[in-house]
């Protein structure tokens, strides 16, 4: 099956997110926004999450890569939508692309839509793409004092994940260090230590997802 792609257009405009908020509101949908650096390891949670949720509901993915379309041809080996998105350069996804991908999905069939952000914490962070929540993927290899350094990201997240958490050992990482600096920022923030490898902590990540996912279908 040949792979959608679509080139972001960088025009933006701050009303369209709210625009897609409309629209997938309407359509019963909720979009989740999921963020963090290159090989914080994005793909494999969602792909923990879609073998998680696909029993209960049904899940598409947009890709966001600045080229290439292997993570989305791994998505669609799942036998999950899938729509790539290639910025050509920019760090970030804007609402204006996810305004021009929707119509290539069919929201009617469809009650997820996880949308893998260019890998980046920095620019992801300062865009609102009319997603229902976000999350931050931080996994253990890139050290415990990112809070610090890229502050934005992590206040703005809904949940946090600590992922590679089986890689704790083998790393001077400290996750109350994170959890800590986390809090600073965002009182609020949910964090959750994950291994997608050996699935330790997935349970209670996929718990608070769902309960996010029915609060926005209307379902809690």
């Amino acid at each position: 099956m040949e792979i959608k792609v679509v080139k972001q257009v960088m025009e933006w405009n701050e009303d369209v997110s709210q625009a897609v908020k409309d629209l997938l509101a309407q359509k019963q949908v909720c979009l989740v926004n999921v963020m963090g650096s290159p090989g914080a390891g994005k793909t494999n949670l969602i792909m923990g999450l879609i073998r998680a949720l696909s029993p209960r509901y049904r899940v598409g993915v947009i890709e966001g890569d600045i080229a290439g379309q292997i993570d989305a041809e791994t998505m669609q080996g799942m036998g999950v939508p899938c729509v790539q998105l290639q910025t050509q350069g920019a760090c970030h996804i804007e609402a204006m692309s996810i305004q021009n991908i929707l119509p290539l999905f069919s929201l009617d069939d469809l009650d997820v839509i996880f949308v893998e952000n260019i890998g980046n914490l920095v620019c992801p962070a300062e865009f609102n793409i009319g997603e229902d929540f976000r999350v931050a993927v931080l996994s253990i290899p890139e050290g415990d004092d990112k809070v610090e350094k890229y502050p934005l990201m992590f206040a703005t997240c809904d949940g946090l994940v600590l992922h590679k958490y089986d890689m704790l050992p083998y790393f001077d990482f400290d996750p109350q260090r994170v959890t800590d600096n986390a809090k600073g920022v965002n009182p609020n923030v949910r964090v959750f230590p994950v291994s997608s490898r050996t699935g330790e902590g997935m349970e209670p990540f996929v718990a608070w997802l769902t309960g996010k996912v029915e609060e926005k279908l209307g379902k809690a």
